[in-house]
């Protein structure tokens, strides 16, 4: 039987070969070619042995990082009947995993022959001018050019009339045609992440356009004609430079969303204040104007260190250096930040509830990135950037980086950027401590001097705090903040479909003295509430101390002023401010409660085991709301008990997972801590890991019944029998037990364990004792957390494309076998390799498996460790070995 061909080469040596194989990459009237190694000289033996077929191609696909791209342009005016044509790079990658820009920086002027063709991709390339040939294409509908150098438009752009979609965003562009106008097709516009510093009238043309994005360039201001784009339905100015925007806006028809996040917006009009889909976070509102430094960007470049996986300290001259750490961190010194040499360690820990103290409805994402010498002062201040776990959700939240100095944690200002696909939050400091990014509720704040201020929440722009003149006599810097309660949670949470509250009011200031005078707050109306309606018996003001925790009903003590929409009131101080709408008449104990609720999350214990291989546990602390669509998307390949009582935890709080009954955890993790797994919990986050398990007791004539207990803290030394039949409150340290079983073993104990289609899994060990160790349990773990993306990994572990082709082929139908014979396989051939561990960690970064990479990392890390510990304890290490070489010389 013939070897099927390797696909570095799909056509093979002659056109028996060609027609047998050219099947995957033409189709039809489709030709991808850039799935494919060396997809630009396949593209000419397909011309050249099957030019009928190629001809009539209509889509057409090629990987511009290759040599052959610019030739192969030359014969693509050839393909009369192309529709789409996309010539994207990115598909190579540098050293430290970045995506290479394409080869192409011009196009031949004969593309501009291809009459039919309506959707052209030159994203990721190097051009930094569009081509003339590009305007000849008058039936172009969509064209993007992301990712290149572009630095303007030509004159001649406006003659794409037909063009309903263009994106230009990641380029250099400066300012844009007055022919921009003339595209009165354009639906959608994507100038983001620009350098435009203003804009034409003629944009105010574009009357089909729905979507405009021109967030992340410089533009200081925005030309009044946008208020004649009719069809407008989203209007993205964010990260911009903007002082001013046009009232009119907010008379569009159509606009659901008018996005001015993150300006130096300080006075915003009425109209535009009061609008729900206006969103303004991150403007210095009310803040009086600061000079601007000078832009330092034409200075030269600072040096960029890369760092590698084990590397944990990097040098600072007073040249200045940007750093780039493998966990995402990176650093700006700018020159003179040091006046000498200074090394700079760094480490990522885990958060300590008890340590990092998270403020009321604060969210944790990230761990805390520990950078020392701590307190040293730098001349310029240092720039740092932190990936984060980004929630599913930041409505009326914001992201902000928190620092541990002088034995309190305090807040940085702080700014989400987009660094590549990374978004990292950033801050500027002028010294080290301790860092770890959080999201918090958004915080509006204002100064407030002697003749008074107004201050307002961009949440929810219908609640003002109004400072009347004589109110300090010292300006003071007053934070307001929201929190919304929806209408379903607190129906929930109290039981009482007659109960209605309004948002949240939290009030700060910097000083602990009251205020002169009385402060007028304007809140909204509980919902379904009006002026007109309402029942003042109903009406309770609550006010929150947030040192004892307790709501007082303050009702009878202020004078409550109703509007049809609001209700007025005045104080001297500030706290938590609630309204509520209820028929109850004891309401502050309910509030406490509710309170209290709105802080904790109601979680399940999750405890599933592979169908396949029950020794391998999975688990997963899962918010009350997950619990089914997660169950329902492991029910394939696990199986298990039901899902625990529901238990509340509050956010960041550790937690461990203890074996029981006979059971143990299999293999040495870096995250286990005497027989316990370590847990945090985030509701953001999975809060899930996967173990492998074994038992004290002899499988060969009976299954163990044991159990997964969770607990805070130390683990009790006595469990009661009945625990497991109790429903514990939120400062028990038990928190659930579920039921777990492992089967009798089917096989001797002396025999290799054996999967479907007779493969086995050899006893191996990866590495030495003194690098570390990967055990075959190790590997086990790692392949039960592998998925669809084997094929992947395997290609970058070495194996060619028939390998991959013929491992599938073996045990088809069993992905699970699929991955164990990849990985063993691999394993079998590269275990007496040194650096066959190197090798594979950088084959799951390669395919983007960062957390199995890390978790290999840990692995290794921790044996090292150990190997060192056992070298110190028996007294054979470097010093020992000296002194006894010493002792036998004489």
């Amino acid at each position: 039987m013939a070897e099927p061909q390797e696909l570095g080469d799909p056509l093979g040596e002659d056109a028996s070969g060609a027609a047998a194989v050219a099947g995957p990459c033409l189709a039809g009237n489709r030709l991808n070619l850039d799935v494919y190694p060396n997809g630009c000289h396949q593209f000419f033996k397909l011309l050249e042995m099957r030019r009928e077929e190629v001809v009539q191609v209509e889509f057409l696909r090629l990987n511009c990082n290759e040599d052959f791209i610019i030739s192969t342009l030359n014969n693509i005016p050839v393909l009369k009947a192309l529709k789409s044509l996309v010539l994207k790079g990115g598909h190579a990658r540098d050293e430290f995993g970045v995506c290479q820009r394409g080869l192409l920086v011009s196009l031949p002027q004969e593309l501009g022959s291809l009459h039919c063709l309506a959707h052209l991709d030159l994203s990721f390339n190097s051009f930094r001018a569009l081509p003339p040939c590009i305007t000849e294409l008058a039936s172009l509908t969509s064209l993007l050019v992301c990712h290149n150098s572009l630095e303007g438009l030509p004159e001649d752009f406006g003659r794409l009339t037909k063009l309903t979609f263009f994106s230009a965003m990641k380029n250099q562009i400066r300012g844009l045609p007055q022919s921009i106008g003339e595209l009165t097709a354009l639906q959608t516009l994507d100038l983001s992440e620009n350098a435009l510093e203003m804009l034409p009238e003629e944009i105010g043309n574009l009357g089909s356009c729905r979507e405009l994005d021109l967030s992340g360039n410089r533009l200081t201001g925005i030309p009044s004609s946008l208020a004649n784009l009719q069809s407008l339905r989203w209007l993205h100015l964010h990260s911009n430079l903007l002082v001013t925007v046009p009232a009119s806006l907010a008379c569009l028809p159509n606009l659901s969303r008018l996005d001015l996040q993150n300006n130096r917006l300080r006075i915003i009009p009425p109209e535009i204040q009061n609008s729900p889909f206006v969103h303004l976070r991150g403007n210095p509102l009310g803040e009086p104007e600061v000079p601007l430094k000078p832009d330092d960007s034409s200075s030269k470049e600072l040096q960029k260190l890369f760092l590698g996986a084990g590397e944990d300290s990097f040098t600072v001259t007073p040249e200045g250096c940007e750093v780039f750490l493998t966990c995402g961190v990176q650093f700006c010194f700018p020159r003179g930040a040091t006046t000498s040499s200074v090394t700079i360690r760094f480490q990522k820990c885990s958060p300590d509830p008890q340590w990092v103290k998270l403020k009321h409805h604060d969210i944790l994402l990230s761990q805390v990135l520990e950078l020392q010498p701590h307190g040293i002062e730098f001349q310029e201040e240092v720039q740092i950037w932190m990936p984060y776990a980004f929630p599913q959700s930041l409505h009326e939240r914001e992201v902000i980086i928190r620092t541990f100095s002088r034995q309190k944690w305090s807040d940085l200002r702080s700014k989400v950027e987009w660094k590549g696909k990374k978004r990292l939050a950033c801050c500027s400091v002028p010294h080290f401590s301790w860092f770890l990014v959080v999201s918090r509720l958004v915080v509006n704040e204002c100064s407030v001097p002697k003749d008074g201020a107004l201050l307002f929440s961009t949440v929810n722009p219908n609640i003002k705090v109004t400072f009347p003149p004589g109110v300090t006599e010292e300006t003071r810097r007053v934070r307001l903040q929201v929190l919304p309660v929806p209408e379903e949670e607190l129906l929930k949470i109290s039981g009482d479909p007659k109960t209605a509250a309004s948002p949240l009011l939290c009030l700060s200031q910097n000083s602990t003295v009251d205020f002169l005078r009385p402060i007028k707050i304007q809140l909204p109306l509980p919902p379904g509430v009006t002026g007109l309606t309402l029942d003042q018996s109903r009406v309770h003001l609550l006010h929150g101390d947030w040192n004892a925790e307790n709501w007082n009903d303050i009702t009878g003590q202020v004078e409550l002023k109703f509007t049809h929409l609001y209700v007025l009131f005045e104080v001297t101080h500030f706290s938590w401010y609630w309204l509520w709408y209820t028929t109850k008449t004891y309401i502050s104990g309910i509030a406490k409660e509710i309170y209290k609720r709105l802080r904790m999350y109601q979680v399940n214990f999750i405890v599933l085991q592979r169908k396949k291989d029950p020794e391998q546990v999975l688990l997963q602390c899962v918010p009350k709301h997950k619990v089914d669509p997660v169950l329902k998307k492991l029910h394939e390949r696990y199986r298990g008990p039901e899902p625990s009582d529901m238990v509340e935890m509050f956010e960041g709080e550790q937690f461990f997972a203890a074996f029981e009954r006979g059971i143990n955890i299999d293999a040495d993790r870096p995250d286990c801590i005497a027989g316990r797994i370590s847990f945090n919990f985030y509701s953001h986050l999975k809060n899930v890991k996967e173990v492998y398990i074994t038992s004290e007791v002899d499988r060969k004539n009976k299954a163990v019944k044991g159990q997964v207990s969770f607990y805070r803290g130390a683990v009790p030394k006595n469990i009661p029998e009945e625990a497991t039949k109790k429903r514990k409150g939120p400062k028990s340290h038990w928190l659930a037990t579920l039921p777990i079983k492992l089967p009798k073993l089917k096989s001797q104990g002396n025999e290799m364990p054996t999967v479907k289609n007779g493969f086995s899994l050899p006893p191996l060990n990866l590495g030495n004792a003194e690098t570390g160790y990967l055990t075959q349990a190790n590997l086990l773990g790692i392949a039960g957390r592998i998925g669809a993306e084997w094929q992947t990994i395997g290609l970058n572990l070495g194996f060619s494309y028939q390998q991959i082709q013929q491992i599938r082929y073996n045990n088809r139908e069993d992905l699970s076998t699929q991955i164990l014979d990849m990985l063993f396989s691999w394993a079998q051939q590269n275990k007496k390799t040194s650096d066959c561990i190197d090798r594979l960690i950088s084959a799951m970064k390669e395919s983007g498996r960062q957390d199995i990479a890390d978790e290999v990392e840990a692995i290794i890390a921790l044996g090292r460790q150990k190997y060192r510990e056992s070298i110190r304890r028996v007294g054979l290490n470097q010093e020992s070995s000296t002194e006894d070489s010493a002792i036998a010389m004489v």
